[in-house]
């Protein structure tokens, strides 16, 4: 008889593909004796390194090595000869329905994530929008484990253990956290301008912050070219902001840094995603999308997400689609004020 050994796929971006960790670890504690091998792109691989002994992970390079049908077909060749017993597919898009084809031809035991489509159209629906929570991305994950006969409670807290990741690992000036410093993360930007707070905005939850909190210390993360321009500024302006990219060289590095901070400001982004995965309070700023997508960090409560009522809220599920109004107001007005109060709250404790 095969030793157990699940394939779960999930390849998108990083903030999806976060959101498998807290079920995939519960799976793995939950299910000892169960191999469990992840399938995802390279950029993931942080996140399921040494997390349980019996998770592995498996990059696949989709436009290169393993592009188009003969991609696939050479990509499930290498897959069958690992002896999978069960087959989770997480994305349920068109290069995993192929791979699930070929799995299902092989009598393989197989079972697909479900987006609910049709509850999120109902709340982004310009005629008649139904607001109401859809359910999670780690519960439609779960879901599919309990098809396949291995039902998940899940019960993640963090990547790292109590106390959070070795900051010795980490160059200065961020490796020592003085006991009275408050360490606080922005992550200010997103890939669409929908989920993005305005930069003159935030500089003003910055001043607000250094000003209420002379010695804190907090630290900017994102990468990219409008990400260097305002980060370069705000240093620049503020001594108490560092741009984290500028000496992190590594996702890992960077998740070790967000398991030290006392809060995160982030936007419906990846950021909240990986704060999420080191157990960090996440003070999460939503503007086109909203937390009843199902999408909200895992841990994270609605009480800690800023956002504003506006009847075209919310407009998109991923927020790529351009303002209705022509104004993005669900950003615009937010005030800083309002996610400096929440701020507060958490750094109160």
């Amino acid at each position: 008889m095969k030793k157990e050994h699940i394939l779960v796929i999930r390849f998108s971006a990083m903030g999806d593909v976060a959101m498998v960790v807290p079920v995939v670890w519960s799976l793995a504690q939950q299910y000892p004796n169960v191999r469990i091998t992840v399938l995802s792109r390279s950029f993931a691989r942080p996140l399921f390194e040494d997390l349980a002994p019996n998770i592995g992970f498996m990059a696949a390079d989709l436009k290169h090595e393993y592009h188009g049908i003969k991609g696939l077909n050479a990509l499930y060749r290498r897959l069958a000869a690992k002896q999978f017993t069960a087959i989770a597919d997480l994305h349920n898009v068109l290069r995993s329905e192929y791979l699930r084809m070929r799995f299902n031809m092989g009598h393989y035991r197989v079972a697909h994530v479900n987006k609910h489509r049709k509850g999120r159209r109902k709340i982004t629906s310009t005629s008649s929008k139904q607001l109401t929570q859809q359910p999670t991305s780690f519960q439609n994950y779960a879901d599919v484990f309990q098809r396949l006969g291995y039902p998940v409670d899940i019960r993640f807290k963090s990547i790292f253990p109590e106390g959070g990741g070795d900051l010795g690992l980490l160059p200065a000036p961020m490796n020592v956290k003085n006991a009275t410093e408050q360490w606080i993360g922005i992550a200010p930007f997103a890939a669409h301008e929908g989920k993005t707070y305005p930069p003159r905005l935030m500089q003003q939850v910055i001043g607000q912050l250094v000003e209420k909190h002379a010695g804190c210390r907090i630290f900017l993360f994102g990468r990219g070219q409008q990400e260097e321009h305002y980060f370069t500024e705000w240093s620049q302006q503020y001594e108490a902001c560092i741009n984290a990219g500028r000496y992190l060289d590594s996702l890992h590095q960077e998740l070790i840094l967000m398991s030290h901070l006392d809060v995160m400001i982030s936007m419906d982004s990846s950021n909240m995603h990986l704060a999420s995965l080191t157990g960090t309070p996440v003070i999460s700023v939503w503007g086109a999308t909203h937390p009843y997508a199902g999408f909200m960090g895992w841990g994270q409560t609605e009480e800690n997400a800023v956002q504003t009522d506006l009847e075209c809220r919310p407009c998109s599920i991923y927020g790529q689609k351009p303002c209705l109004r022509g104004d993005y107001a669900c950003m615009t007005r937010i005030a800083p004020e309002a996610i400096i109060a929440k701020t507060e709250h958490i750094l109160s404790y």
